[in-house]
C-alpha cells in the first residue's frame, strides 16, 4: 500500500494511517446501525471529488453493492462480498481486468471497502451446516455503513459549493454586464471622466478568469469588479450633484422653454383636486442647463419610453422630454405635478423620472402622487435618480438573461 498522502481539489487526504483508522472504526459501529446502501452510494457519487474518486471507481462500488443481497447495510449482518473478477468486471460494464483492479485500490484507499483476504487470496464464503455464511474472504462493505453520516455530510458540502459557485457567476455575469453597460453609456454621452482607462481596468479584470475558473478566481474578480462599478456610479452620481448645483432654477425655465416649443401648453393650471398642486407661473428666458444622467444610461433602464418619442425613437434630450411630456398624459399625471418636478429635479432627470414610472405603471396606484412624492423627497435631498435607474437596469438585466 502507498504511504504518504494524496492531493484532492480539497486538500491533503492521508492514505495509510487514516485508512487504518478506519479500518478499526468498522469494528466499532454502533449496534443495531443501519443504512440504505444506495443512499450511501449516492452519497459518495456527490462527494467522488473531496473523496479522490473517478467515475469508473464509483461504477465498481456500485457492482459491488449489487452482490450485497439486501438494501439495508445492517451492523448484525454479514457485509463481505466475495465476487471474481470475472463476474465484478461483467457488473461494471465489462471493466479491463487491469482498470477493475485500480479502481478497486482507490477505493481501499479512500476507505470505502475494506479487503478480507483468504489465505490463498481467493474471494468465497464459507458455510456452516444450516447454510449460513459463516466467513467469508473479499471486500467488507462495513466502511460504508460506518461513514454513513460522514458522506451524507460531504455530499451536502458539494452540493453547497457547487451552488455557491454557480451563483457567483451569476453574479459576475450580470456584474460585468452591467459595468460594459455604464461604460458604453457614458461613453457614447461623453461624460467626463477617463472612460478609456476605466474599459482597460475591466478588460484587465475580465482576463483574470482562467479558462476553468475556481470559486475563489470567480469571487475575486466578482469583488473588485463592484469596486468598480461602485466607482463608476459613484462618478456618475457626483457628477449629477456637482450639475445640479451648479444649475440654478432661472436655468431650468430657460431649458423647459427652449426644449419643446409645445411645453408651455403642458403649464395649464391643475385641476383643484388633485393636493400639492401649485399654480402655474411665468417662464423666464435663462441659460441652459447640463444633463443630469448619461441618456443612454437612462434609454437601457426605460426601454418602453422610446415608443413615444418622435417617430418611435429617441436620439436626444429633447426627444426624451417630448416623449416624457406624453407619457405624464397618459398616466394622468397633471401639468402641475410635471412641472414642479422640472423646476425641483431639472428638466431632463423630470423626464427620466417619469420614464422610469412608466417601467413601473403596474406596481403604482397613483402616478402622479408618486411623481410629487419624489419631488418632495428631491428638495429634502432624499431622493436621487442613480439607484432608480441601476434598478430597472438590473431587473431589465435579469429579464433578458431568463428569456435567452
Amino acid at each position: 500500500m502507498q504511504t504518504g498522502s494524496v492531493t484532492t481539489p480539497f486538500g491533503r487526504r492521508p492514505i495509510s494511517l487514516a485508512l487504518v483508522r478506519r479500518q478499526q472504526a468498522t469494528a466499532e459501529i454502533k449496534a443495531g446501525k443501519s443504512a440504505d446502501k444506495w443512499k450511501v452510494m449516492r452519497d459518495a457519487s456527490a462527494a467522488m471529488e473531496p473523496l479522490g474518486l473517478q467515475s469508473n471507481s464509483l461504477a465498481v462500488l456500485d457492482a459491488l453493492l449489487s452482490f450485497y443481497p439486501e438494501n439495508e447495510l445492517r451492523q448484525d449482518a454479514q457485509l463481505i462480498v466475495f465476487p471474481s473478477n470475472v463476474q465484478l468486471s461483467l457488473r461494471a460494464h465489462s471493466m479491463p481486468g487491469s482498470t477493475l483492479r485500480r479502481h478497486l485500490a482507490s477505493l481501499v484507499d479512500a476507505g470505502l471497502i475494506v479487503r478480507k483476504d483468504s489465505a490463498n487470496g481467493k474471494r468465497f464464503a464459507r458455510k456452516d451446516d444450516a447454510g449460513d455464511v459463516e466467513s467469508a474472504f473479499g471486500f467488507d462493505l462495513s466502511p460504508l455503513l460506518a461513514r454513513a453520516e460522514e458522506l451524507a455530510a460531504l455530499a451536502q458540502q458539494v452540493v453547497a459549493a457547487r451552488a455557491a459557485f454557480r451563483k457567483a457567476k451569476e453574479n459576475l455575469t450580470i456584474c460585468r454586464r452591467d459595468v460594459r453597460k455604464l461604460i458604453t453609456a457614458a461613453m457614447e454621452e461623453g461624460a467626463d471622466g477617463d472612460w478609456q482607462a476605466v474599459e482597460a481596468i475591466y478588460i484587465a479584470l475580465i482576463a483574470r478568469l482562467p479558462r476553468a475558473p475556481s470559486i475563489d478566481d470567480v469571487t475575486r474578480v466578482l469583488d473588485e469588479m463592484e469596486m468598480l462599478k461602485q466607482e463608476i456610479l459613484n462618478g456618475l452620481e457626483n457628477q449629477e450633484k456637482t450639475e445640479n448645483t451648479s444649475t440654478n432654477d432661472a436655468h431650468i425655465e430657460r431649458h423647459i422653454q427652449n426644449s419643446n416649443p409645445n411645453f408651455s401648453n403642458e403649464l395649464e393650471p391643475s385641476s383643484e383636486k388633485e393636493p400639492g398642486a401649485k399654480s402655474s407661473q411665468m417662464i423666464r428666458p435663462t441659460s441652459e442647463r447640463l444633463k443630469a444622467f448619461p441618456l443612454g444610461v437612462v434609454l437601457k433602464a426605460c426601454p418602453q419610453v422610446s415608443d413615444y418619442g418622435p417617430g418611435g425613437a429617441i436620439a436626444s434630450w429633447r426627444d426624451l422630454m417630448s416623449a416624457a411630456v406624453v407619457v405624464r398624459s397618459m398616466l394622468g399625471i397633471s401639468p402641475s405635478a410635471y412641472q414642479d418636478a422640472c423646476e425641483i429635479m431639472g428638466p431632463e432627470n423630470a423626464a427620466a423620472t417619469v420614464a422610469c414610472i412608466l417601467e413601473r405603471a403596474n406596481m403604482i396606484n397613483s402616478p402622479g402622487a408618486y411623481l410629487r412624492d419624489l419631488t418632495r423627497r428631491t428638495e429634502r435631498g432624499e431622493f436621487s435618480l442613480g439607484p432608480m435607474i441601476m434598478a430597472l437596469l438590473k431587473a431589465n438585466g435579469e429579464r433578458g438573461l431568463k428569456a435567452g
